[in-house]
C-alpha cells in the first residue's frame, strides 16, 4: 500500500495535577436547559469533556468562560466552582466527568 492512513490527534487539555491517582470514577452528567449548579468544590481533581450543549464555567478568582461541545475542562482539587451552569435555555447540557482520586474522596461537596 503506497499511502498510509494517518491518525489525527488534537490536544484538548493539558494540566499538571500533582497528585497520585489510585482510581478514576467516570460519569455522564446531564443538566436540563437553564439548570444552574450550586457553588461547589471537588475533593479530587476533575477532568471533563462537553459532549453536547454549552456550560458557563467559572473557578473562583478566575474569569467566566463558555465551554462548548467538544471542549475539555479542569476543576482543581478543593477550589470553589462558582459557575457550572447550563448556558442554554433551550437545550440540555451533557458532559463526561473523570474524578481522579487518591483514595476514597467524595466526588463533590456543595458550598453554603
Amino acid at each position: 500500500m503506497a499511502q498510509q492512513n494517518t491518525i489525527a490527534r488534537q490536544e484538548l487539555l493539558k494540566e499538571n495535577i500533582k497528585q497520585n491517582i489510585s482510581n478514576i470514577e467516570t460519569q455522564i452528567i446531564t443538566m436540563k436547559a437553564g439548570q444552574v449548579a450550586p457553588k461547589h468544590l471537588h475533593p479530587c481533581p476533575v477532568i471533563g469533556y462537553i459532549e453536547s450543549g454549552e456550560v458557563l464555567f467559572q473557578i473562583e478568582g478566575e474569569e467566566k468562560k463558555v465551554l462548548k461541545a467538544g471542549q475539555a475542562f479542569y476543576e482543581p482539587k478543593n477550589k470553589n466552582i462558582v459557575h457550572f451552569d447550563n448556558h442554554s435555555k433551550d437545550s440540555d447540557l451533557v458532559f463526561i466527568a473523570f474524578y481522579l482520586k487518591e483514595c476514597d474522596e467524595e466526588n463533590i461537596k456543595f458550598s453554603k
